[in-house]
């Protein structure tokens, strides 16, 4: 025990994040919870109380020209773009992961174009994206095929219109191979379109280097953008000129003051908006965001896979042997920022973890849950929760 207890204060001691912890609104508890809502940057209070109180209070309606809320889905996704691997101008904050889902896959079956009536979908997608293809496939004349990521090769063909796959497994861990499947989905010249809400963030995504098509992401997890935060739509700029948005709202409109009772679209990213953007929630996202000033996206990768590297490691020696098994890869090029382990009364088991202070969650039946975020978790934090896990099973 006392041997990875110092082999947790080295590694943290040579940490080069270490220092990121103190921008954040954390105590005693070992929270890997983070890829289900972030911590709070300490600044963002300080933030919001101006926003709420000269901004809004003060400013009122001159806030949208002089505070620059107008511009807002748009700035703050050119803060978000460096994060995943994408030039300026292609992501537009706002609405819910969900939305954002609806428009990438209708509009990548328009982007397909005639002939092509199936959608393939991931089989262990998070059941949103499921539920939203459906509803999508059904309103455009399309079939859903559910498959496996690692079937999808197999699956593509010439009547694949669309690709929505998750980049990272939100139950198990799993990276899924984003270059190599946005790769075969365009030789069966189909469009690929990603979920990154548990990869933005945790490691690279590399969007334009890999040809990505459309993406969606929440911020709320490892962004930090705070609970309901606004998500993103990602459109490759070769996409964009053709980009038909189900959702023609007025604010991505050419003229949206011009009121005009014929739709217009906008240039560039603006299409994708649809209405009024939440500005207090965005605004809160924008602040959240400076915690990445000058951090490296593959910085954050190394330290995750060293974490979890380390917490399994723990886990194999603190734990009863045969009490819980990892379903998270152990290989790093599979591996995403999580660690989920199985195990009998989950549900009874993270209760009693919550009330001993180390905060993950469960996936029902049986999966405990751990994010690992390299800003603010540290290495005595993996070390800690995975010897309390382990006198809770012993117990």
């Amino acid at each position: 025990m006392s041997d990875f207890k110092e082999r947790a204060e080295a590694l943290d001691t040579a940490d080069g994040l270490a220092a990121l912890r103190e921008l954040f609104t954390l105590d005693d508890t070992v929270y890997l919870d983070g890829n289900s809502l972030g911590a709070l940057p300490r600044h963002v209070p300080a933030r919001m109380q101006d926003v709420l109180t000269r901004e809004w209070g003060a400013l009122r309606i001159r806030s949208w020209d002089e505070s620059g809320w107008w511009t807002a889905p748009e700035r703050i996704g050119d803060r978000i773009a460096p994060l995943v691997g994408a030039a300026p101008g292609q992501i537009v904050v706002g609405d819910s992961t969900s939305v954002n889902v609806f428009k990438a896959v209708v509009a990548a079956t328009r982007l397909a174009g005639d002939g092509r009536d199936e959608i393939l979908v991931d089989a262990t997608t998070f059941p949103t994206d499921g539920y939203i293809a459906g509803s999508a496939a059904r309103m455009t004349g399309h079939r859903v095929v559910p498959v496996a990521p690692s079937d999808v090769p197999g699956a593509l063909g010439p009547r694949t219109a669309a690709v929505l796959l998750n980049h990272v497994d939100y139950r198990t861990g799993r990276l899924h191979d984003l270059p190599g499947l946005t790769a075969a989905a365009h030789a069966a010249g189909a469009l690929a379109v990603w979920d990154l809400c548990h990869s933005a963030g945790a490691l690279p995504v590399g969007l334009d280097a890999h040809g990505v098509d459309l993406a969606v992401g929440c911020t709320y997890k490892y962004l930090n953008g705070g609970p309901g935060s606004p998500a993103y739509l990602y459109v490759a700029e070769r996409h964009q000129e053709a980009f038909d948005s189900p959702l023609p709202g007025w604010t991505s409109h050419a003229d949206p003051f011009a009121m005009t009772p014929g739709y217009a679209p906008a240039e560039g990213s603006v299409r994708g908006r649809v209405g009024t953007p939440d500005i207090l929630s965005m605004l809160a996202l924008e602040s959240a965001l400076d915690v990445w000033d000058g951090v490296a996206v593959e910085a954050v990768r190394a330290k995750s896979l060293a974490l979890t590297d380390f917490f399994l490691e723990c886990v194999a020696a603190y734990v009863p042997e045969g009490r819980v098994t990892s379903v998270t890869p152990g290989s790093h090029a599979e591996r995403g920022s999580q660690v989920s382990l199985r195990c009998d009364g989950a549900g009874d088991v993270m209760r009693v973890l919550i009330e001993r202070g180390v905060v993950g969650d469960l996936r029902r039946p049986d999966i405990l849950r751990f994010g690992f975020t390299p800003l603010y978790v540290g290495f005595a934090d993996a070390e800690r929760a995975a010897r309390i896990l382990g006198e809770v099973l012993a117990a």
